[in-house]
């Protein structure tokens, strides 16, 4: 099946159904690097953003890793039932062009945990074009607590910041971002 052409510098245009081939790059349970608290990581493949000096190059490729599996989502589950979990982060690549893994995961989280695991995302696109651009990348952002949004920008590189890499990038608590109408930085932003 011939991809469809797509253009590099529109990534609001970009459709998860495009390039998304339902892969992970790692799983990492109990880890304190993703968000707050401790916390359990799910890496997917691909990504076009390709920020130059990217931290993680080979979760680019969209065929990188291992198939989401449903074994592997019920562990995911399996994991955050542990009290000290505080929940769930899906970084990449790039979440929201892989939504079919990230819905599914995010979905099933709601359902069996409601609100007691924050959901954590880093992603490429910004809380703007998020906010142009298709159903479920629309949708994902809405059942998620924290978005870290913005590319890389090594210009911007500042190993300083609290859960990000370049300063261009922020953390948006979601839920009061939507509920106030216009972008709500997280409470606990230290820099």
């Amino acid at each position: 099946m011939k991809q469809k052409k797509y253009d590099p510098y529109d990534p609001i245009a970009w459709e998860a159904k495009d390039f998304s081939k339902d892969m992970i790059a790692d799983y990492k349970p109990f880890n304190f690097v993703d968000g707050e608290g401790v916390r359990c990581s799910l890496y997917v493949s691909g990504c076009l953003f390709a920020c130059p000096e990217c931290y993680n190059l080979a979760a680019q490729n969209f065929r990188y890793g291992q198939p989401y599996t449903k074994e592997l989502e019920d562990q995911i589950i399996k994991d955050l039932e542990h009290s000290y979990v505080d929940g769930l982060t899906l970084l990449g690549g790039e979440p929201f062009l892989n939504t079919n893994v990230s819905l599914r995961i995010v979905k099933r989280i709601r359902k069996e945990f409601g609100a007691k695991k924050t959901i954590w995302s880093w992603s490429g696109y910004t809380w703007e074009e998020l906010q142009q651009g298709t159903s479920d990348k629309k949708e994902l952002l809405s059942l998620i607590d924290i978005l870290v949004d913005g590319r890389f920008v090594k210009e911007k590189k500042d190993l300083t910041l609290q859960f990000r890499g370049s300063s261009n990038q922020k953390i948006i608590d979601v839920k009061k971002s939507f509920e106030e109408g216009k972008i709500h930085i997280w409470d606990r932003l230290v820099k």
